[in-house]
């Protein structure tokens, strides 16, 4: 990666997290914050001709500031998917700024977080005559928005979609437990 792309990389995810810290401390409710890890399935919706969408698994974790403002770390990979013959997988790593907006008087809740991911796809096929292999690294903005329904306050469980650059969208659902 180059120092140009490096330092845009640490610029804006400082932002983020600097964003969500002066959130929390402006409101003075009493709040402590409240990290949390949780374990996500899916499926990969990847921009490649010829190429089944892998399933995808994942874990996340995080720490909300405030009942609204938080962060988020995630890594998701795949399985190995039918590409012409041969495989293709995916997996990304993410860092997020959060945000949620809890429905009154229900455990109902949406998300949406933004942020950086790096996103890698490999694939590789010796079935043809020309045996191809190829794979793409790409690190952009990426973002997403959900749906969440808090079981206890301690349980909830999201369905996502999430834009991870110009070749790859990823679907999930998943549970997570707060500490």
């Amino acid at each position: 990666m180059k120092t140009l792309q490096k330092t845009l990389l640490a610029l804006a995810t400082g932002s983020l997290l600097t964003v969500s810290a002066q959130a929390a401390i402006g409101y003075g409710n009493g709040y402590t914050g409240q990290p949390y890890a949780g374990v996500k399935v899916g499926q990969f919706d990847l921009d490649e001709n010829g190429a089944d969408d892998p399933t995808a698994y994942g874990v996340y974790g995080g720490y909300n500031f405030d009942p609204n403002f938080g962060m988020e770390v995630e890594y998701v990979g795949s399985d190995d998917a039918d590409y012409r013959g041969g495989d293709i997988d995916a997996k990304t790593y993410g860092a997020y700024g959060t945000y949620r907006y809890a429905f009154p008087n229900t455990g109902l809740y949406a998300k949406g977080k933004l942020g950086l991911a790096k996103t890698e796809v490999e694939a590789s096929n010796t079935n043809f005559a020309g045996a191809s292999d190829f794979s793409d690294d790409d690190t952009s903005i990426a973002g997403g928005v959900g749906l969440g329904y808090a079981v206890n306050p301690d349980f909830s469980v999201e369905a996502e979609y999430d834009m991870l650059g110009s070749d790859a969208d990823l679907m999930t659902v998943g549970a997570q437990l707060k500490f």
